[in-house]
């Protein structure tokens, strides 16, 4: 798939907040991992994703965050 072609998806409005709602918790994933490789800390039972360090999980949870504000800003511009 190409990677700069944009899309058109319609969701209904409980299924595009699940989807935030997911996209928020993989974020959240992606930014306790940097936490965890930086400090050693971790809530209990979190899961750390695999990555080579601290920058990229950082990187990643950005990338997310960037998704959910694309996201959300269009939905808001739709209400």
């Amino acid at each position: 798939m190409p990677h700069d072609k944009e899309y058109v998806i319609r969701l209904s409005g409980l299924d595009l907040g699940q989807l935030i709602d997911g996209l928020e918790a993989r974020a959240d994933a992606w930014r306790l991992t940097a936490v965890y490789l930086v400090t050693g800390e971790a809530p209990d039972g979190f899961m750390i994703e695999e990555c080579s360090d601290a920058e990229e999980a950082r990187r990643i949870a950005g990338h997310y965050q960037r998704i959910i504000r694309t996201v959300v800003e269009q939905w808001e511009g739709q209400r």
